[in-house]
């Protein structure tokens, strides 16, 4: 089934920004004003955030990033740097409590061949995975299976999100 414009991966409605001149969508939506129970954001520090992927490959399936984009790690600012893998390490938590994976894959997709569809803006995913996880067809027949509507995975990470 092919999935509508504006609508998540689960068939919900989800924000869809259109990013200004020299934006990403990422800061578009990080800078929209709209709730974090639109945009799915579970977290804000000071200059990183968290992130659904609203295409995930499985439920809790989200992204860390910092609020300004830039296209690979070694052009993060330091103090930026030194808060994206606190926020990392929290995100895991975050996912492991509110989920309880056999598992977590943890990745960044570095500038345009480390294979993001986003590659302006570094992002590192944080995936939860279990044994006997389904989702193999994301990459065979472009399906994904979502149990638990996004809004619900939001609220679950929020809640599970370290004080």
């Amino acid at each position: 089934m092919a999935v509508e414009p504006g609508m998540g991966s689960d068939g919900l409605p989800h924000a869809q920004m259109q990013p200004a001149n020299g934006q990403s969508v990422f800061e578009a939506i990080e800078q929209s004003g709209r709730p974090d129970s639109e945009t799915y954001i579970p977290w804000r520090g000071e200059q990183v955030f968290a992130i659904l992927n609203v295409f995930p490959y499985t439920s809790g399936h989200l992204m860390v990033l910092p609020k300004r984009a830039v296209a690979s790690i070694e052009e993060l600012p330091d103090d930026v740097f030194d808060e994206l893998w606190p926020s990392v390490r929290a995100a895991v938590v975050a996912v492991k409590a509110a989920f309880h994976p056999d598992g977590m894959n943890i990745g960044v997709n570095d500038g345009v061949a480390g294979g993001g569809s986003i590659p302006e803006h570094l992002h590192v995913h944080v995936v939860p995975r279990w044994r006997a996880d389904t989702n193999f067809t994301a990459t065979t027949a472009n399906t994904r299976l979502l149990p638990i509507p996004l809004v619900d995975t939001w609220q679950r990470v929020r809640d599970a999100w370290p004080a």
